[in-house]
């Protein structure tokens, strides 16, 4: 057997063999796209391994959480997608005898009482232990991957499940540029060469596989064309004048359904009209990126393509279905898959309706980041899908990160925070701003660099937003 990161092997050898000697196993995983297929991965693992298991989703992992986990009454505790951030919660648990913990998670590790480090248990597997990138070059569901590599029995092999962990790492966006890097290459090649996944060079633009033409262009965020983006009718204009024949008995065709010179043509075309509207050269090279499609899926369908059926994953999740969710994920299709569907309908109508909230109602300045409360106007859920999708939108600046607030519970409110590759190069690390200023709120939070959230008290708002700007006003030196 292969390791996919070897850096890692040994520690998932040892996380693997506690699994393995375990009568029983409580899987406890995340509910996002990240989380959902961390879940999966492991459910296949242990199943494959025969180890008898439970499995249970948590929107946040917190001490009730903990606690309703540990009431399962299972040997073995296997936290997935989370469970770094709340190891002194954990090793409370374990201490006390209800479980043995095993984490495969990406999140930064809470610093312990003493303020010099983690709390240590003998079962954490973690990119960031062994100076991996987890917020860009390894996923929850990669390390869950690297987990379930370890735990093969004789004449298994899991690395078709590569393709749960490559869904996972663009559903936590870390291919953002130009595709996924670093210990997710290992798992990407792994997934190639055992026919599960297919990677290629093509247009960068979401929708692919289920988007006609017109709207393939008219929605694409990822490069905004003056003419094009957001202008039904200018997409429509800019492709009939192609010399390419994009209908079929009268409908627009999918990128899917065109030749590799139709789409070499389109492509083309296309940074040849942006460039001509003034989109910087850097942009317009984003137009071609590494994207990765799933072989075993219909051509054609929303789970062909990885950011697709990332999106559909995100959609089951943040509706209190994560059930659906992980048997989409499990290969269940039929009634499972049409739900999916059904929710996406909805988390789309909900997105495009909160972000036109937010620009709207506009943003509320601070001096070194922008923020807006939408109460109950956004769920909580996905009120930092909406921050993410506002951050350059008209009046809203892309040189700031934004902080989103939304109704969590008539105590609570929930904290989402973005912000973007070059402001984390210049040194924003929305996890040490989210955790630290909910600390000192009474709340907590934490995350990524580039993505965060907090859950703090509802009258202690404004006093976070004072703690969280001047965070981030020294982190960029400003």
């Amino acid at each position: 057997m292969s390791d996919p990161v070897p850096a890692m092997a040994e520690r998932a050898a040892v996380c693997a063999d506690r699994l393995l000697a375990a009568d029983s196993v409580v899987l406890a995983s995340h509910i996002d796209a990240d989380g959902l297929t961390s879940g999966a991965i492991a459910a296949t693992g242990l199943e494959r391994a025969g180890i008898p298991f439970e499995t249970t989703f948590e929107k946040q992992l917190d001490a009730d959480g903990i606690d309703r986990i540990a009431a399962t009454d299972h040997e073995v505790a296997l936290f997935t997608d989370f469970g770094s951030g709340q190891l002194d919660d954990i090793v409370t648990h374990q201490q006390a005898g209800e479980f043995d913990a095993v984490v495969a998670d990406h999140h930064q590790p809470a610093t312990g009482e003493d303020g010099e480090g983690p709390p240590e248990i003998d079962h954490h597997l973690n990119p960031l232990l062994f100076d991996i990138d987890g917020a860009s070059e390894l996923s929850g569901a990669g390390a869950t991957y690297v987990l379930a590599r370890a735990m093969e029995p004789e004449g298994v092999d899991n690395r078709d499940l590569a393709a749960l962990a490559v869904i996972g790492a663009v559903g936590d966006m870390q291919d953002t540029d130009g595709g996924l890097i670093g210990a997710n290459e290992g798992i990407v090649a792994e997934g190639v060469e055992a026919g599960a996944i297919e990677e290629v060079t093509d247009i960068s633009l979401y929708g692919r596989q289920t988007r006609p033409l017109p709207k393939l262009l008219e929605y694409a965020s990822e490069l905004r064309i003056p003419g094009i983006s957001g202008d039904e009718q200018g997409s429509i204009r800019f492709l009939s004048e192609l010399d390419v024949d994009l209908k079929v008995d009268g409908d627009w065709r999918r990128w899917v359904d065109l030749s590799f010179e139709e789409r070499q043509t389109v492509a083309s075309a296309l940074m040849k009209h942006a460039i001509s509207r003034g989109v910087p050269p850097e942009r317009v090279n984003g137009v071609t990126t590494t994207t990765y499609t799933l072989a075993d899926e219909e051509v054609g369908t929303e789970l062909r393509d990885v950011s697709e059926f990332s999106t559909v994953l995100n959609a089951t999740a943040r509706y209190e279905r994560a059930d659906v969710g992980l048997a989409v994920c499990l290969g269940y299709r039929d009634e499972a898959l049409e739900e999916a569907r059904r929710l996406l309908r909805t988390h789309r109508r909900n997105l495009s309706e909160g972000l036109e909230w937010v620009k709207t109602e506009g943003v509320e300045q601070e001096e070194h980041l922008q923020w807006f409360d939408a109460g109950s106007h956004i769920r909580e859920t996905i009120v930092g899908i909406i921050a993410g999708m506002a951050l350059g939108a008209a009046g809203i600046r892309r040189d700031q990160p934004i902080v989103a607030f939304a109704q969590e519970s008539a105590d609570e409110l929930k904290v989402s925070a973005r912000g973007s590759g070059f402001l984390v190069r210049d040194g924003l690390d929305l996890s040490v701003v989210m955790s630290e200023a909910a600390a000192a709120v009474d709340g907590g939070g934490g995350g990524h660099d580039v993505a965060a959230g907090a859950t703090i008290p509802r009258e202690n708002r404004d006093a976070f937003l004072t703690e969280a700007d001047r965070i981030v006003g020294e982190q960029l030196g400003d």
